[in-house]
């Protein structure tokens, strides 16, 4: 399973967020490219991006970070927040990042995503961020009516190459994943799963490990590996080495670089 270390941009700077609230963040970091450097240098084979300034905007807006994160670091990145048009996943992909993910676009645009997974393929991936099973939007700021599997399995049939499920109410919480809800997530559909939200330590890593025959092939850790309550090198090492294999699943699908 991989393991997938977060940085969240606001204003610029390395944050993390109580349950996607904006007014309680905490900055751990005001040089992301250094948090970035840091999580490599640990042993992560890929890193995950949040602009929270874009999610709550519509629009990309640390892009200066986000590029310079890709021109300092070896391994592929992932970047969301505020990807709303073609325009603006164009412009990510076109810098290095190696795959956008999109969330508001999903409910809001669903043709957007099958348009996008076709001129992009294996690169365009669905995050749906959930409170209590329903489908969360723009910044987590909005709840919508739509329920989290029911959204999962018209993106499979759009083309997505992977989903990132976050519990709301678990994220920046260290209360441990919602192991439920992913798995019924997996079982619903046949691409990869990605877990966040809650992560607190080594033993809820080992525990995503009995998903991982229904396809929850990898895990973002965020709050617990700047507080250090997950050491980042041990997790990888316990977990496994990370790198994706392009080799078939009992599942049906190949796993993706």
């Amino acid at each position: 399973m991989e393991v997938i270390p977060a940085i969240d941009l606001l204003d610029g700077k390395c944050v993390r967020l109580y349950q996607g609230d904006y007014a309680q963040s905490e900055v751990f970091n005001d040089n992301p490219v250094e948090v970035a450097r840091n999580w490599v240098e640990q042993g992560a084979t890929r890193l995950h991006v949040v602009d929270l300034d874009g999610a709550k905007a519509g629009k990309t807006s640390n892009l200066a970070a986000i590029e310079a994160i890709v021109k300092a670091i070896s391994v592929p990145i992932q970047v969301g927040g505020g990807l709303r048009d073609r325009a603006s996943v164009a412009q990510l992909l076109n810098i290095g990042v190696q795959r956008a993910i999109l969330g508001t676009s999903a409910v809001e645009q669903p043709d957007l995503v099958g348009e996008l997974a076709t001129s992009f393929p294996g690169q365009i991936v669905v995050g749906i961020d959930a409170r209590n099973g329903k489908v969360a939007t723009r910044g987590w700021l909005e709840t919508s009516e739509v329920a989290a599997t029911d959204l999962a399995q018209d993106m499979v049939k759009r083309g997505a190459a992977a989903i990132i499920y976050t519990d709301i109410h678990r994220d920046g919480t260290l209360s441990g994943p919602n192991m439920e809800a992913l798995r019924e997530l997996a079982s619903t559909v046949k691409i990869p799963i990605i877990a966040s939200g809650g992560v607190s330590s080594l033993t809820d890593l080992l525990s995503l490990l009995a998903l991982e025959s229904l396809g929850v092939t990898g895990a973002i850790v965020g709050r617990a590996i700047y507080t250090g309550d997950v050491n980042l090198r041990e997790a990888i090492q316990a977990v496994g080495n990370g790198r994706w294999q392009d080799v078939p699943t009992d599942k049906g699908f190949s796993t993706f670089a």
